[in-house]
């Protein structure tokens, strides 16, 4: 890792208690965690690097000698009891991970639960049912809320992806209890706000995806904030009809091009370099068999749709990244996950890897681009939500941070 990549972001920034600031011993802690893994048809875990980030959270609750129960959702049961969604199968690989012997409540709150907490000793660990099996948790139901806090001394939110949503798990449960942030949701927001608030430069950020209107918010916050911006992906061709090209049966929100000519503009005004596609893999369908060809960005055939950043647009990202410091990455460059549709987005990780600067990128896609171009040790942080990522990175609160319990000044 380089020098530049062993930076800490700014400290200071977080304040709200944290779980090293609370006297767990002899005490139930509810820990929030996010066990919302993929399984494959036989219910087997495919990827458990959420479970393997809870850890030191977990662990250190352990070594105070606290009785730890943990609580997550899995998939989208719609309220109601479903096998293919049960947190069961997270059991065996938690323990695996832990070395130690972890409990499964069938239940997430009434009898069941309370009397296998009561059997628990200082340092045990058991595991709830998915809180998604009952309708309250998305509702944020304050006295599911209250069932869940009814058993535990403390409440711990350690899921960072779910703390956009303001459900009874995430956020309802601090009502009730003293409440506190765990390491990896501490992590989050510490890269997530205090790198872009005390960058090193030149400072980078680099939105990718399907649409301008999803990341809209996260553009309009950064402008003021970073040195460039690279736009990729599908949202490039919003910004790039708007300045007047064809670009064929690509993805473009046409309610959206007088706000990517805006965003032209300001970038323009603030003095910053704002970068483009030069050139683009076409094709005529998103099928992994279809044909292809690489055409200037301003010269997309009728017919055709960009689905993949150029090798020339790759060297021009390239180079920009190249002397960064800072680096923030959200949204792939193209459709990736069609491998002839894949070259852009991994020579951009690449480059990411490659810099001799602090990278922070955006969960979902983007990490599962990361993933599979093999840089993921490359990066200085990786974050674990897509969707609560993008929130911060617009300037936003996240319900399930803003409930946790303040910090003495």
């Amino acid at each position: 890792m380089t020098e530049s990549q062993e930076k800490q972001p700014a400290a200071g920034i977080f304040n709200k208690l944290t779980i090293e600031e609370l006297n767990l011993k002899g005490k139930c802690v509810l820990i929030r965690v996010d066990f919302n893994v993929p399984l494959d048809d036989n219910l087997n875990i495919t990827d458990d690097r959420r479970i393997r980030e809870a850890l030191p959270t977990i662990n250190f609750a352990i070594d105070e000698g606290a009785r730890v129960i943990l609580c997550s959702h899995l998939g989208r049961p719609k309220g109601k009891p479903d096998l293919r969604f049960s947190l069961s199968p997270v059991v065996k690989r938690l323990m695996r991970l832990l070395d130690k012997e972890v409990g499964f409540i069938p239940d997430c709150i009434g009898e069941t639960v309370k009397k296998a907490v009561d059997k628990m000793k200082n340092g045990d660990v058991a595991l709830l049912e998915n809180v998604r099996f009952h309708p309250e948790e998305e509702k944020n139901d304050p006295e599911f809320a209250k069932a869940l806090a009814a058993n535990a001394d403390y409440f711990i939110n350690d899921a960072f992806g779910t703390s956009h949503r303001a459900h009874a798990s995430t956020s309802g449960v601090a009502r009730y209890l003293t409440s506190a942030a765990g390491f990896l949701m501490k992590r989050e927001v510490e890269y997530l706000i205090g790198t872009v608030h005390n960058p090193l430069r030149p400072f980078t950020a680099i939105l990718g995806g399907a649409k301008v209107s999803g990341k809209i918010g996260v553009i309009e916050n950064l402008e003021d904030k970073v040195d460039r911006v690279i736009i990729g992906g599908g949202m490039a061709f919003t910004f790039i009809k708007a300045m007047g090209y064809e670009v064929g049966e690509s993805l473009v929100e046409d309610d959206m091009l007088e706000t990517a000519q805006r965003i032209r503009m300001k970038a323009r005004k603030l003095g910053l370099k704002f970068y483009l596609p030069v050139d683009c893999v076409v094709a005529e369908s998103m099928d992994p068999g279809a044909a292809t060809k690489i055409v200037s960005t301003q010269e997309i055939p009728k017919g055709w749709k960009a689905l993949d950043i150029g090798p020339a647009t790759a060297r021009l990202f390239s180079d920009a990244l190249a002397n960064s410091k800072t680096i923030i990455w959200n949204g792939p460059m193209g459709m990736f996950e069609v491998d002839q549709f894949s070259r852009g987005t991994f020579a951009v990780a690449r480059a990411v890897a490659d810099a001799y600067a602090l990278t922070i990128v955006g969960g979902g896609d983007t990490a599962l681009a990361v993933h599979r171009a093999g840089v993921t040790q490359a990066i200085t942080f990786i974050s674990t939500g897509g969707g609560a990522s993008l929130e911060l990175l617009e300037g936003r609160s996240l319900p399930g941070l803003v409930s946790l319990t303040d910090r003495s000044s």
